[in-house]
């Protein structure tokens, strides 16, 4: 079995990792332990891990944070991974590195398919586009998977939050003119441990190197992932608020949001045979989950 290091500690996609790879399967490793800020960290567990396989989920998240701390988005998200690359080309062995839809701009107008023109219009998006280019630069084993509006059952996100909002208000105010494809974290490391497999099995194969799309089926807009949670979370007894469509202009933010960012996950399944299932699907049994229903 592979010996696979998972960074990210307690994110939302390691979490899901280490729910569903089977015992002894990887080693799931965080801050204090290993850390982006901490160079000699990454080193330190890496050498300690001797693994065979890396999946890389840590990265800065905050969205609208990075744009009055570049140099520390810049550290996690492109420095960091960049080292990450740097070992693994070392030790021989293949790395996944998880980026994300914000490497656009959301001027395209259709999905986006892996070699459209890149044009990130915030911090985060220019700092993950620079660990995208630094982690290819470095290995010559490297996958990475662009995602995009990824949540789960627990932890802070887009369900979460609104869940628990809907406990205390019974109207809300939610960005209609934003467009992408709601991702599960669970469907998303269910792919991610299928091509760890596949790389088990098959050994690498230069068509496995470069950038695949990777995120729920379908697309909608956040006011729609809204109005479908709180129709999914109604059948456990959860409050059904109103939920009003406003425009990004009523609802500004520091960081620039893509207002179109679907992504084309065709090359996913062409090359691996992988395809996450609709957003809808998922989004109904994240419900279940929260609410703790078979």
């Amino acid at each position: 079995m592979s010996r696979i290091l998972v960074t990210g500690g307690s994110g939302q996609l390691a979490s899901a990792l280490a729910r569903k790879a089977a015992p002894g399967q990887i080693q799931h490793v965080g801050r204090p332990a290993f850390d982006f800020d901490r160079p000699q960290s990454i080193d330190e567990v890496f050498a300690s891990c001797h693994p065979d396989i890396v999946i890389n989920t840590a990265a800065w998240t905050a969205v609208d944070a990075a744009e009055t701390d570049p140099e520390g988005a810049r550290r996690a998200n492109r420095d960091g991974p960049e080292r990450l690359a740097q070992l693994c080309a070392g030790a021989g062995i293949p790395i996944i590195h998880i980026s994300t839809d914000y490497v656009f701009d959301g001027s395209k107008g259709a999905p986006y398919v892996e070699d459209d023109p890149i044009n990130p219009r915030s911090i985060y998006g220019a700092t993950k586009l620079a660990g995208e280019a630094a982690v290819l630069e470095n290995c010559p084993r490297a996958i990475i998977l662009r995602t995009s509006w990824v949540y789960a059952a627990s932890g802070k996100n887009f369900v979460t939050t609104m869940l628990g909002a809907s406990r205390k208000t019974g109207q809300f105010r939610v960005v209609a003119d934003q467009t992408g494809c709601p991702t599960s974290a669970d469907d998303l490391a269910a792919v991610v441990l299928d091509i760890a497999g596949i790389l088990r099995s098959t050994g690498w194969n230069d068509s496995y190197r470069g950038i695949f799309h990777a995120a729920g089926e379908g697309s909608t807009s956040w006011h729609g992932l809204a109005c479908a949670l709180f129709e999914e979370a109604a059948q456990y007894g959860n409050p059904v608020p109103e939920v009003m469509a406003i425009t990004t202009d009523e609802w500004p933010t520091p960081a620039h949001r893509p207002p179109d960012s679907r992504l084309d996950c065709t090359k996913l399944e062409t090359v691996f045979g992988l395809r996450l299932p609709p957003w809808r699907i998922s989004l109904s049994k994240v419900v279940s989950q929260i609410f703790d229903r078979p």
